[in-house]
């Protein structure tokens, strides 16, 4: 788990980095190109062509659709904003899953639950610095609508559970990537060099192999086990942004994501003792 959040952090870099070179269509559809390899791979594990049968075709439009929406917001995100910034606003994830949770999956959650999910909006707010630039609090949209995404998507998820094979649903959301990606093709995309293809490919396979780590962590071990280790995505946003771009989190976006954090980790710790 731990080393799958340093692979998407690298690639999250990486996605910056080129964002002053490439559209945002152009970049995320060649990416998905080359994440084809590593996802063929998973599907080469899951036991080949049988792994790619869909029974939930809804499941699977409303998925890669949710895919392609949180991508673009978040790699607009990543040119406005410092890596560690974007990266800890989408933490605001599992706060809306359960904020969401009774409507959609009709789970029941507690007034404990609910008091951490307002603590955790909380320290979104403080990120997003309300009191500050007016800017800077238009672009935390982004990450926060990648956050929503991400929430709704993983609902999606769980209503796939059981009819889809991992493998397949990687697949399918990935070429829906590349379709909504080339379709921006005729909108000023810009010249690819050999040396960017290679950037490319490194990108795609970098988070190919990011999402076979964090599938086997899950595979080889609980869930209440590794999942608070995606926490340290944080840790490596912070690092690899002081080192590439020297930006230096201020304390109100430590303190926001320190309330962010603890409120995903206290609402999975409700979940799992609701289960048990």
């Amino acid at each position: 788990m731990i080393l799958g959040g340093l692979l998407l952090t690298v690639n999250d870099a990486i996605q910056k980095w080129m964002t002053a070179d490439f559209p945002t269509g152009q970049l995320l559809a060649m990416r998905a190109v080359f994440m084809l390899l590593p996802v063929g791979f998973l599907i080469w594990r899951a036991g080949g062509r049988p792994a790619l049968r869909v029974t939930n075709y809804r499941g699977q439009a409303l998925r890669a659709v949710l895919v392609c929406l949180s991508s673009f917001l978040f790699v607009g995100a990543l040119s406005v904003m410092p890596l560690a910034d974007a990266i800890a606003i989408t933490f605001a994830g599992p706060l809306f899953v359960t904020a969401l949770a009774p409507v959609f999956l009709g789970e029941q959650v507690g007034w404990r639950r609910w008091g951490a999910v307002l603590t955790g909006f909380a320290g979104v707010i403080v990120m997003v610095k309300p009191s500050g630039e007016t800017a800077l609090q238009w672009v935390a949209l982004l990450p926060l609508g990648v956050a929503l995404c991400g929430a709704v998507r993983d609902i999606t998820t769980r209503h796939m559970h059981g009819t889809e094979t991992t493998a397949g649903i990687m697949f399918y959301s990935t070429a829906g990537v590349i379709i909504v990606g080339f379709a921006t093709a005729p909108f000023a995309w810009e010249p690819i060099s050999a040396v960017q293809y290679g950037m490319f490919a490194i990108n795609g396979l970098v988070l190919g192999g990011a999402y076979f780590f964090l599938v086997e962590a899950l595979r080889l071990a609980e869930a209440s086990v590794v999942t608070p280790y995606k926490y340290a995505t944080l840790i490596w946003a912070i690092l690899i942004g002081i080192a590439v771009w020297g930006d230096l989190p201020d304390l109100q976006m430590l303190g926001g994501a320190v309330l962010v954090v603890a409120s995903g980790l206290y609402i999975l710790h409700r979940e799992l003792r609701t289960a048990d």
